[in-house]
């Protein structure tokens, strides 16, 4: 685990929510006798009510998913499938060991549903995660195989990121002579990891799923109310475009 991969993850937990909001509100406690501390605390209050609202989490991922490609139509002569692993529940009692979270589980079950109808070969890339006893890409192939009676070809075990995900990848689907794949993973997370793909010298035909910001007809009353889960969405959607942000800066300071 790379000092770049640690300082990218506690900046990310600091900028992110609820943690940006929190921080201001400790900030601001701290201090509370400065003249500023009032309006800090108001700046931290306003930020974690405005990313619990259904209404500001769905326009924040809305333009990430609008990026990812559209629902999956053709294959256009893609060689090959490729499923991102997205984490791991370390230590499952109900299983005995580890299991996928809801994010891998998601993209996994859309990567085997597009692999019995394309007739595909399957990679699944992910690490270990901290603490875990195996990576996501083992976890994520035993669950193909034994639940979903998909054949899994390639496992990448060995990433930390998706940017490794990426660039590991390719290197395995370069050897095999494949160039051009079939590349699954969430909506909000597509721009990213294409943008990674292709980087890597990959062809990416996107195959998104789990959409988060489509919303048919006009927005209700609860739409404007906190929600759990309208916190978790803005979490989704600022990671990516934070993570857009880091590609773009990394680039630029490439190039300097």
């Amino acid at each position: 685990m790379t000092s770049v991969f640690l300082f990218k993850n506690l900046l990310g937990t600091l900028l992110l929510p609820p943690t940006n909001g929190l921080l201001l509100l400790l900030v601001a406690a701290l201090f509370r006798r400065r003249r500023w501390a009032f309006g800090l605390a108001l700046i931290g209050g306003t930020l974690l009510f405005l990313q619990s609202l259904p209404i500001v989490a769905s326009n924040l991922i809305a333009p990430l998913e609008a990026r990812a490609g559209g629902v999956f139509v053709s294959a256009q002569g893609a060689q090959a499938i490729v499923v991102l692993g997205s984490g791991l529940r370390r230590d499952a009692p109900e299983y005995g060991s580890d299991t996928v979270n809801e994010r891998s589980l998601v993209r996994l079950r859309y990567g085997a549903t597009l692999a019995r109808q394309l007739q595909l070969p399957v990679l699944i890339t992910g690490g270990v995660p901290l603490h875990a006893s195996r990576s996501e890409a083992d976890v994520m192939a035993t669950i193909a195989e034994r639940e979903f009676g998909v054949a899994v070809r390639w496992k990448e075990s060995e990433s930390s990121d998706t940017a490794d995900n990426a660039s590991m990848s390719a290197q395995i689907l370069k050897r095999a002579g494949i160039r051009r794949v079939v590349l699954v993973t969430q909506a909000f997370h597509m721009p990213r990891a294409r943008q990674l793909f292709e980087a890597a010298g990959l062809e990416v035909i996107p195959a998104p799923t789990d959409f988060k910001g489509s919303h048919e007809g006009p927005f209700e009353t609860f739409d404007f109310l906190p929600q759990a889960k309208a916190i978790q969405t803005s979490y989704y959607a600022l990671h990516e475009w934070l993570g857009l942000a880091w590609i773009s800066l990394a680039s630029l300071l490439g190039s300097g």
